[in-house]
């Protein structure tokens, strides 16, 4: 579903992809791990088409989306759902709202499936009775069931989580965790995900890969990754300090 091959991107001359070359499997459930400042978020850019490598390939279900021009990567953003980091919810917008936003920006459906969609959308993210309410007032758990709400609603072929669980408590996290794999067991979508939750999120994955100087180190199952002896592996999911990952960004 999701190829990326030899991808090489610079900024002002610095290194950020190194060559970077990963292959997700339809309905499989992916997650990039690294530490802060990596590229994981400039990998994620290229995916969505928000930039363009200084060299390499990105397939999306067999296209090259590098090749593409603005109407070919339009098409191409219909197959994908986005959770942003921090919801990137409408404040002016209610719950129900925002969900229907991309429903009714992109599709010619009658107000009441639209309703409709609506409704089961936030029924299989837990916040049935929660659509009249504003982002303001939701908490920072609810407001990502929202986001996912939003990001489903379209019924995506790939959806991109970028560190979903970012601010949450660890039991808030968990909860988020079990409904990624609920609504990934429902939609069959593939899930590409961008965590820092090690070893949380090792319980919802089917391979973790690991982003280091510009390139996936190590990618595997979360059993793979916990037991290997790669020393950039092991100090990130130690957290230790002592090792070949610099300490200090």
């Amino acid at each position: 579903m999701i190829e990326m091959i030899d991808l090489y991107k610079s900024f002002n001359g610095q290194k950020v992809l190194n060559g970077v070359n990963l292959k997700t499997f339809t309905k499989e459930i992916v997650t990039i791990m690294g530490k802060s400042g990596c590229g994981k978020s400039v990998l994620i850019k290229h995916l969505i088409g928000l930039l363009m490598p200084d060299s390499g390939s990105v397939l999306v279900d067999g296209v090259d989306i590098t090749k593409l021009d603005a109407k070919g990567l339009d098409v191409i953003r219909e197959k994908l759902g986005v959770l942003f980091q921090g919801g990137a919810l409408f404040d002016s917008m209610s719950v129900e709202e925002n969900v229907a936003f991309p429903l009714k920006e992109k599709t010619k459906l009658p107000g009441g499936e639209i309703r409709d969609r609506v409704m089961h959308a936030l029924e299989d993210v837990g916040l049935k009775e929660m659509g009249k309410k504003y982002p303001e007032e939701l908490s920072g758990g609810m407001k990502k069931r929202a986001a996912l709400a939003r990001a489903l609603i379209t019924e995506p072929a790939i959806v991109i989580f970028d560190e979903p669980t970012t601010g949450l408590d660890p039991i808030i996290s968990r909860s988020i965790h079990r409904l990624i794999r609920t609504t990934h067991e429902k939609y069959g979508y593939t899930a590409l995900i961008i965590s820092h939750e090690v070893p949380g999120i090792f319980e919802i994955t089917d391979r973790v890969a690991m982003l280091h100087l510009g390139v996936i180190e190590e990618i595997g199952t979360p059993e793979e990754i916990s037991n290997s002896s790669n020393p950039v592996v092991r100090q990130f999911i130690t957290g230790s300090l002592e090792g070949p990952i610099e300490s200090l960004s």
